[in-house]
């Protein structure tokens, strides 16, 4: 399956776009099943899973209502853990099927279900078809989902070198079909919003093509945006010095980009401390692009973990005027992916003020 007739989107288009298909109509009381099925396509690792996530967030936000996501990976299924398990019927007469936990779902009103299958290009044959009844037409067999549940799938296409399927086209018209790609700007706002480790952003920001290349070679680890999130995940529960975790960073993202980032991370040992700029005692400011980009990647994960302490995060817009204009635009953006809410906190402060007059004309 390739993207040769079918939209093309990032993460964050692709969520804004089925939120408001989602939250129209369940504003005007139409069920959502009234909407088709949506497969999502996209290279490994490129944030579909997390899309979905961020997609039942915004549903909640919203419309109000409790959002229930089912998140089935279809490549660990048989046929018989969607269909369910045969008995027979109270006297015996009969063979009945036992409904499976992924249609135990509840039909109230005030609940939004997402069953989200994961994997469905990769999955064996007979999962597949059983997955693709429950994409057209929202059941397998007897069981059926309930009007209040909206069915989204995703999958690897044929061109990125993982086992997958190509979808019948007679399944295929019955769908809606949109193509995740690899954004960088998207990655960065919900790795900011999510906390992934400095030396990550810091990294990637500096070198944005490392995000993802699955499809440089044949290897088995390479770099993606999910396997930069399980080295997040590494520096930030076993320890953030990388020569401690090294191999294990390299099994995620590949000999090569390791080297590279572990090489590159070197530069968080000349920093100006960090603490200092918010308590705005630092003055020191890198001249070098690299330690710029360190030095941004970590205020704004400080300003993260400390950012209801606004006479800090005022004293921290007061040293990013002292930066150059283009890393000093990288950390308010920053900021501002912490959330709406707290873009609207910000605002207020006289610093941010002064920012925007001096150095943020374009930004808003």
């Amino acid at each position: 399956m390739s993207n040769a007739n079918m939209p093309v989107l990032t993460v964050d288009n692709a969520v804004a776009l089925l939120k408001n298909a989602y939250c129209t109509v369940i504003k005007k009381n139409i069920p959502p099943n009234f909407l088709p099925s949506v497969m999502l396509w996209g290279p490994p690792g490129v944030g579909k899973s997390q899309g979905v996530r961020q997609l039942a967030s915004e549903i909640r936000a919203e419309t109000g209502k409790t959002v229930c996501v089912t998140d089935v990976r279809l490549l660990l299924f048989n046929p018989i853990d969607l269909r369910g398990i045969p008995t027979a019927n109270a006297d015996k007469t009969l063979a009945v099927w036992l409904r499976p936990k992924i249609f135990q779902m509840d039909e109230n009103a005030g609940i939004v279900n997402i069953l989200f299958l994961d994997e469905i290009s990769t999955a064996p044959q007979s999962v597949q078809a059983a997955a693709y009844q429950i994409t057209l037409d929202r059941t397998v067999g007897e069981h059926r989902l309930p009007e209040n549940c909206i069915v989204i799938a995703a999958g690897n296409r044929v061109i990125d070198k993982s086992v997958a399927y190509k979808m019948p086209r007679a399944l295929a018209n019955r769908l809606c079909h949109l193509e995740i790609k690899s954004d960088f700007d998207s990655w960065k706002a919900w790795a900011v919003r999510k906390g992934i480790h400095e030396k990550v952003t810091g990294y990637l920001t500096f070198r944005q093509t490392a995000i993802d290349q699955a499809k440089a070679d044949d290897s088995l680890a390479f770099p993606t945006p999910r396997s930069w999130e399980m080295t997040s995940n590494i520096l930030h529960a076993v320890s953030g010095d990388i020569d401690v975790v090294y191999p294990m960073i390299a099994g995620c993202v590949g000999l090569g980009t390791a080297v590279e980032f572990r090489s590159w991370t070197k530069v968080y040992e000349g920093l100006p401390s960090i603490e200092g700029i918010f308590a705005g005692k630092e003055n020191a400011v890198p001249t070098q692009p690299d330690m710029l980009y360190a030095v941004v990647s970590s205020m704004a994960a400080y300003a993260k973990r400390n950012k209801d302490d606004l006479t800090s995060i005022g004293y921290s817009i007061k040293y990013a005027l002292k930066l150059p204009s283009d890393f000093s635009m990288i950390l308010i953006k920053d900021y501002f992916a912490f959330g709406e809410d707290y873009k609207k906190k910000l605002m207020k402060l006289p610093e941010l003020m002064d920012w925007l007059k001096k150095s943020g004309k374009h930004l808003l």
